[in-house]
């Protein structure tokens, strides 16, 4: 039975700040923060935001863009490292805040930036599990990447949330059923219970990530192997490839990588151009991937919802274009899993590929260094909404450990 996402919608904060900025301010040359990462400014969520508020504006959006009866969702899954209890998922607020029906599967999926994927796979089994029977999921991914002022993680920051309707008639992606995955138990990244921001080992990161890669994409093309001639790479197939994406270089990497992983598969080939393989790589890169991460580079780090910006980002830039054409996607979660998977963009692609990317970075107000100090020194204390606030949700306050969430006046959110 065939399963796939039928529309996406996106929602970042309302406040930027261009990485240049940044870079001045903390004495380094701008080039090594925009053309070293690839990044040209990052999210910032005000205090009166969380991952709460994030995700339902992106749900909210969603079934407003699709004209769907949140009644009709019968499961809502919330994937983050963001999370606001340690018990009581952030998907149950959620599920309030969109007055989805009580019949409905509700819970958060946690595994670093992975769980984006994770909430996919599960929505989209349970979908073809139904047995013809119409079922729809929605998983919604989202984040906020927080590290301390000054330290070498912080021009990596960002936030946002990207919302996935999945169903039996995937008008943006079906998927493939077969998929290539990797796990292993690393310390590349994590945020001890207590912490607000997370702790990482950027060099081992980036190691462990291309391993994961390895070892998830060579699952995967082993079983498309025998469709493929002896001179033919996988990603031959492909139109476009996506990857998690913490920051834009880290694509870059990801896919030389693929590239040669999959060209020394290939034998025939390896044997003829394979000294050329750097240069198809940079080439392939341009044409192939590129086109995917225009969003990433102006939002910054997504976690849980990177993979799907880029996914949102390429179908709303190319839509049509992209019609019937098989697309690659790679996710990567710190800790690690990791799952290579393919799906066939749908010729109704041109009716659902406005995710909204666009328009919600075109809104954005831009900050200067000393007002983002000011809003990461605030932290999620709650509170009204600033000038300039896109959500559709607030973060009230806390009280007696008790988050309380409420919807912004619609003028405030149109």
């Amino acid at each position: 039975m065939t399963a796939g996402i039928e529309r996406l919608a996106v929602y970042v904060p309302s406040f930027s700040l261009p990485l240049a900025e940044l870079a001045r301010a903390r004495g380094v040359p701008p080039e090594k923060m925009t053309q070293g990462l690839g990044v040209e400014a990052m999210a910032i969520a005000p205090p009166c935001e969380d991952v709460v508020t994030m995700a339902a504006t992106a749900g909210a959006r969603l079934l407003r863009a699709a004209g769907i009866d949140p009644d009709t969702i019968g499961m809502l899954l919330v994937a983050t490292e963001t999370g606001v209890d340690n018990a009581k998922p952030v998907a149950i607020f959620v599920h309030e805040l969109l007055g989805v029906g009580r019949r409905c599967r509700v819970y958060e999926l946690k595994h670093a930036c992975y769980a984006g994927t994770a909430g996919l796979m599960t929505a989209a089994d349970w979908v073809r599990a139904g047995g013809g029977r119409p079922r729809r999921a929605l998983v919604i991914a989202a984040d906020i990447a927080r590290y301390a002022l000054g330290s070498p993680g912080e021009p990596t920051q960002g936030a946002g949330a990207v919302a996935m309707l999945v169903g039996a008639e995937p008008k943006a992606l079906a998927l493939d059923e077969e998929t290539g995955t990797y796990a292993d138990n690393v310390y590349d990244f994590w945020r001890p219970i207590g912490r607000r921001e997370a702790l990482v080992d950027g060099k081992y990161s980036v190691e462990c990530y291309l391993e994961a890669l390895a070892g998830a994409f060579t699952a995967y093309r082993a079983g498309e192997r025998p469709l493929l001639g002896p001179d033919e790479a996988l990603a031959d197939r492909l139109t476009r490839l996506l990857y998690h994406t913490p920051f834009p270089k880290m694509a870059m990497k990801a896919h030389r990588r693929l590239v040669e992983l999959d060209w020394r598969a290939a034998p025939a080939r390896w044997a003829r151009v394979g000294p050329g393989v750097e240069d198809a790589a940079v080439a392939s890169y341009r044409e192939a991937v590129a086109p995917g991460l225009a969003a990433v580079a102006r939002v910054g780090n997504t976690y849980t919802a990177s993979l799907y910006l880029c996914l949102a980002s390429l179908l709303e830039a190319e839509g049509a274009g992209l019609a019937g054409r098989r697309l690659g996607l790679f996710s990567y979660g710190s800790g690690c899993c990791a799952e290579f998977f393919t799906g066939t963009v749908s010729p109704d692609v041109a009716a659902v590929a406005d995710a909204g990317v666009g328009d919600v970075l075109a809104r954005r107000t831009v900050i200067d260094v000393a007002e983002y100090e000011r809003l990461a020194g605030a932290g999620e204390a709650g509170g009204e909404p600033p000038p300039g606030f896109m959500g559709e949700f607030v973060l009230h306050g806390i009280r007696n450990d008790r988050r309380e969430y409420g919807r912004v006046r619609a003028a405030l959110a149109a």
